[in-house]
């Protein structure tokens, strides 16, 4: 072998062994460019990859928006839907509980309520006085108080008194009828329950009303022996008390219990009669319809029944406010007070 050819081989093995004995890791030059173009073209393809994955990305972000947004949308309708059934099928969020309307509207005035003849009859020459009132449409009274002087043989006295009472339909305390139920039921015990009262009785008084009890019972006082006579009446959602007593003062008799009580019934029927007149019921007992009359008994024009339908809770369970509400307490003033002739003329 030739001195050239063995130099040209040593440079080979020389060049040989340093590339072997290289670091790890580092490229010769050769190997170098290849992992630069490699890692060019591996960006290149990642580049080109997320630009094509971007739309996709896009869209679906939208999609899921829109679906997002459609149940949002679904479910408060559903939300609302089922809200608005709930209320519907709720009963508590119905409207407020009705009650039965009262059958009468209006009340007759009290000083009409009786007829002239039957006046004449219970108490003679005697004048009407109206109570007080404050809403005459549930509330009435009027009395009447008369002294039949007979001279040295004494005198008769009389007094009378019909008190009216209506009810109104209230959501809360019930209705009108029912009501006046309670107050008929509360009168009637106050006159079989008043102080001083002597061999009281009661007994239901048919035909007047929805029903009727007479009270009857006596009062001994020092100017003499009062008979006295109350009738409880109940028509419809309006009570009726009529109270009558009469007396024999100065030496004079006493009247029989037994008139008397015949009496306070006809008065009784009269104003119960009235009562429906008012409210357009039949024609009334009362002077010229059970309307019409002022404080003094006397017919008036218009005999046409009230037309008023004002809805009041006013109407309460209490007596009326006029002095002859209450039977038990009248009854006993009245005989006080008819005692004395010159009380009675002055009244």
């Amino acid at each position: 072998m030739s001195e050239g050819t063995m130099q040209r081989r040593a440079q080979r093995d020389d060049q040989s062994d340093r590339t072997d004995r290289s670091e790890p890791g580092v490229l010769t030059d050769g190997g170098d460019r290849r992992v630069r173009r490699a890692s060019r073209a591996g960006g290149v393809n990642r580049a080109l990859a997320a630009a094509a994955a971007l739309p996709v990305l896009l869209f679906a972000a939208a999609c899921s928006s829109d679906s997002g947004s459609d149940d949002s949308a679904g479910s408060g309708g559903t939300a609302q839907a089922d809200a608005g059934g709930s209320s519907a099928s709720d009963p508590s969020a119905s409207a407020a509980p009705t009650v039965q309307a009262a059958a009468f509207k209006a009340l007759p005035k009290a000083c009409a309520t009786l007829s002239a003849k039957t006046l004449t009859e219970l108490v003679p020459k005697a004048k009407a006085k109206q109570g007080t009132s404050t809403d005459p449409q549930d509330r009435a009274s009027c009395s009447w108080s008369s002294l039949d002087n007979n001279g040295v043989k004494g005198s008769q006295f009389r007094w009378l008194n019909v008190s009216l009472l209506r009810f109104e339909s209230d959501a809360t305390r019930g209705a009108g009828d029912r009501l006046a139920q309670e107050y008929y039921a509360k009168q009637v015990g106050d006159a079989q329950a008043v102080a001083g009262a002597k061999g009281t009785t009661s007994q239901a008084v048919p035909g007047t009303g929805d029903q009727a009890t007479v009270v009857r019972y006596d009062l001994k006082k020092k100017e003499g022996a009062f008979k006295q006579q109350t009738v409880v009446a109940r028509v419809e959602n309006v009570v009726v008390t009529v109270d009558y007593n009469g007396a024999g003062l100065a030496g004079d008799k006493t009247p029989s219990a037994d008139t008397l009580v015949k009496a306070a019934e006809k008065a009784a029927k009269e104003a119960v009669a009235s009562v429906r007149a008012a409210n357009g019921e039949g024609n009334g007992g009362g002077n010229g319809g059970a309307a019409s009359g002022g404080s003094d008994g006397k017919p008036s024009a218009s005999a046409s029944p009230s037309t008023s339908s004002k809805a009041s809770s006013k109407a309460s369970s209490a007596p009326s406010a006029s002095p002859s509400a209450s039977p038990s307490k009248s009854a006993a003033k009245a005989a006080a007070a008819g005692a004395s002739p010159s009380a009675s003329r002055k009244s």
